[in-house]
């Protein structure tokens, strides 16, 4: 497995230690877009390679398929990864590449919706839920099939920020699970 992330790294580092003691699924590389990013620290950390792209070989390249493959790379993971997956990807990849959304799609998602902003978004509209959707990646921004929600109360008190928190604990608490599971079943069709 891969995984893909642009900043700190803290759904990366979830991962990493939920899978530490599998023997069948096992993190070979982290993919990074940003030099100096908090993931890339996690990666060294913990002595999984780590891969620095740029975008113009992501877009207009081979996507870094020759790259993942080499590292054995079979499933792809995106934990904060702000860049859109080009076809390329996708299609070197079919139903193997998964994202966490931080609200509830198809809400909230698209381009530009992500971190703080998707908080103020639900925010601002007032809403009295929000949470986690853990989605197939397709060509489209947050769109493709979706695997597994999780939902978080809204309080008139919440800000940005409060919210920021609950999605958090959210994502840490299922994304490995279900990251697990997806894998799984992924292994037991092959």
């Amino acid at each position: 497995m891969a995984i893909f992330a642009s900043g700190a790294g803290s759904n990366a580092q979830r991962l990493i230690d939920h899978f530490k003691g599998s023997s069948d699924i096992k993190i070979a590389l982290i993919v990074c877009n940003k030099p100096g990013a908090g993931v890339l620290t996690i990666a060294e950390k913990e002595n999984i390679p780590a891969q620095i792209i740029e975008k113009e070989k992501f877009f207009r390249g081979n996507a870094y398929v020759d790259e993942l493959k080499q590292h054995n790379v079979d499933f792809i993971v995106l934990a904060g990864f702000l860049w859109k997956v080009p076809v390329a990807l996708i299609q070197a990849f079919p139903q193997s590449i998964i994202n966490i959304h931080p609200a509830l799609l198809p809400n909230y998602g698209g381009k530009g919706m992500y971190g703080r902003f998707v908080h103020e978004a639900v925010i601002t509209a007032k809403e009295k839920e929000s949470g986690i959707s853990i989605h197939y990646v397709d060509e489209l921004y947050d769109h493709g099939q979706l695997i597994f929600q999780a939902r978080c109360a809204i309080d008139e008190t919440d800000t940005a920020d409060s919210l920021a928190q609950k999605i958090h604990a959210l994502e840490h608490e299922h994304y490995p699970i279900i990251v697990e599971k997806v894998v799984r079943e992924l292994q037991n069709r092959r």
